[in-house]
């Protein structure tokens, strides 16, 4: 046992003193230990009930012969951190997360982990610890929230980020505003629709690191307790036949991943932690091989915000399982890839059943011939650019537009919200990159606006920043280079002439190369935004958004 080194001899008897003032017995101390990661706390409200998915699982390691051993990590709330100085925290998080689990998994040698995340940078976090690591480790996620109803609609966290832009623009009342507000968020779990957090714990299932309905079995029911304790008892399988994380995240899972991703039409922050996830499985994954698997990967799934379905929803028709299986009906995965349950892909989905045909459609009839996202490039995005064209309506997918210009998320914010924003034009918020952000802000605010206003039909938005898994429109983020490494967006001026064409996954600025040139050797890099502290310290080390955002 790995944990031995801590715990085994006469010369480990003070350890063995130490583990016994916590109350652990001999027989107890003998046990494998197994790690719980849990990043529990009362300010994420997908995180506030992991405490008992905690319990659930120390029963089921208890039930097959483990020693369960507890601690914690941070989480940021991206809804709560949205719109302020805290949201450049959010990404670089990931990183703090990843590190923490790999001191405390040292520092004390578990024989084994089970790791309990539930959004948006704590589940990439989490995953990327583990294939560090690479230790026996399962993740289970705390899962989604329930949608919330108003007047026989569902509702979601977007609804009331869209809201503000509606009030603003004088379309609804400050009384429904309130009413969308107590009502959108019914109770715990991750928010309700497609966006990172749920996309990214469908795709710890597709990966095989999770188990089957880890991504869409909603919180609060108790079918997700008893994943949670089925999680406790398999690690301890997957521990005595010596599986590890490694032996599972190979390159053809992180495909079927893809693939995945792809028909459910997942928030396009999952283009950043992938690569991060894949780095710490020694991995290549180029940012090509998105769109190559976009070609010619149905997308069966409309979510909110590109649908009127919810996770419950998806959840009911089949969740992650039934999708893959309609994949392999024309042998688009690869179903001998060894999982977390001991058994290939292939065994998993043997038997899943597609339950309702418009949450997921038939393979035969998609919404879209094509994946959910799409990696732009060109000479405004040399390294790539990432969209969500499942969310995108059929008029913007192909658009050219008169730039107008914001140095950050705050200046357009403003000018959308006084309704100083034009038809047609072409927002570029810049200087909100890894490095420049510092941290890479989700911006749900200004996208929001934007629909809320009801200009998502006519005005498009790029940024070498990122956008929520809950936006929709037109809105183009993680352009590379970012401005702070001197990227051609740096140097675009108001009423520049932008082209996009999703479907040509091209991104260009009409200048001729001559006057780009030129332009880029007159930038001059701007001074740092913060100087000292965590940020300070990550911007100096994070590379391009086109690797994942990762460090040096």
């Amino acid at each position: 046992m790995r944990s031995d080194s801590m715990k085994k001899g006469i010369e480990r008897a003070p350890h063995r003193s130490l583990l016994k003032a916590m109350g652990y017995t001999d027989s107890e101390i003998e046990k494998p230990f197994i790690g719980i990661v849990n990043s529990s706390n009362e300010v994420v409200p997908g995180h506030i009930h992991l405490n008992e998915i905690g319990k659930s699982v120390k029963e089921g390691v208890r039930s097959a012969g483990g020693l369960p051993v507890e601690f914690s990590t941070i989480g940021v709330c991206d809804g709560l951190a949205m719109g302020h100085l805290g949201m450049k925290y959010s990404l670089c998080s990931r990183e703090l997360i990843a590190d923490s689990i790999e001191i405390m998994a040292t520092a004390h040698p578990f024989d084994a982990l089970v790791l309990i995340p539930n959004c948006d940078k704590i589940v990439p976090g989490m995953m990327m610890a583990m294939l560090r690591l690479n230790i026996p480790a399962i993740l289970v996620s705390g899962g989604p929230m329930l949608a919330g109803c108003f007047q026989g609609k569902a509702l979601d966290l977007i609804s009331v980020f869209e809201a503000v832009g509606s009030f603003t623009s004088g379309k609804i009342t400050e009384e429904r505003l309130k009413l969308l507000e107590d009502n959108a968020c019914p109770g715990y779990g991750s928010c309700s629709g497609m966006f990172t957090a749920n996309s990214m714990n469908c795709l710890s299932e597709a990966l095989g690191l999770a188990l089957p309905g880890n991504g869409t079995i909603p919180a609060v029911m108790a079918e997700r307790k008893r994943l949670a304790k089925y999680a406790g008892a398999k690690i301890m399988q997957l521990y005595q036949r010596n599986i590890h994380p490694r032996d599972i995240a190979i390159l053809p899972a992180f495909k079927n991943a893809i693939r995945v991703e792809m028909a459910l039409g997942a928030s396009t922050n999952t283009v950043l932690h992938l690569p991060a996830i894949a780095k710490e499985a020694k991995v290549a994954l180029d940012l090509e091989l998105f769109n190559q698997i976009s070609k010619s990967t149905p997308n069966l799934c409309r979510l909110s915000p590109a649908g009127a379905f919810h996770l419950e929803d998806l959840h009911r028709a089949g969740g992650v399982p039934a999708v893959m299986s309609e994949l392999a009906r024309q042998e688009l995965l690869n179903l001998k890839v060894m999982t977390v349950t001991g058994k290939s892909v292939g065994e998993n989905i043997a038997g899943a059943k597609v339950l309702d045909n418009e949450v997921i459609r038939p393979i035969e009839k998609p919404y879209s011939a094509e994946g959910g996202l799409a990696i732009l490039r060109g000479n405004l995005a040399p390294e790539g650019a990432v969209v969500k064209q499942s969310a995108i309506a059929p008029e913007m997918l192909k658009h050219t537009g008169a730039a107008r210009v914001f140095e950050n998320e705050e200046e357009a914010m403003a000018a959308i919200m006084k309704k100083k924003v034009r038809k047609g034009e072409v927002l570029v918020i810049r200087y909100e990159g890894p490095k420049g952000g510092p941290g890479m802000r989700e911006m749900l605010g200004p996208t929001s606006a934007i629909a809320g206003i009801g200009l998502d039909k006519e005005v498009a938005l790029l940024t070498d920043g990122r956008f929520s898994g809950g936006t929709r429109g037109a809105a183009i983020g993680h352009i590379s280079p970012e401005a702070a490494e001197g990227g051609p967006i740096a140097i675009v001026r108001n009423g520049d002439l932008i082209e996009i064409d999703i479907p040509g996954k091209k991104l260009n600025l009409k200048l001729s190369p001559e006057e780009i040139k030129k332009r880029l050797s007159l930038w001059k890099a701007p001074e740092p935004k913060i100087k000292e502290g965590y940020l300070y310290h990550y911007s100096k080390q994070v590379l391009s958004a086109s690797t994942g955002a990762v460090l040096k």
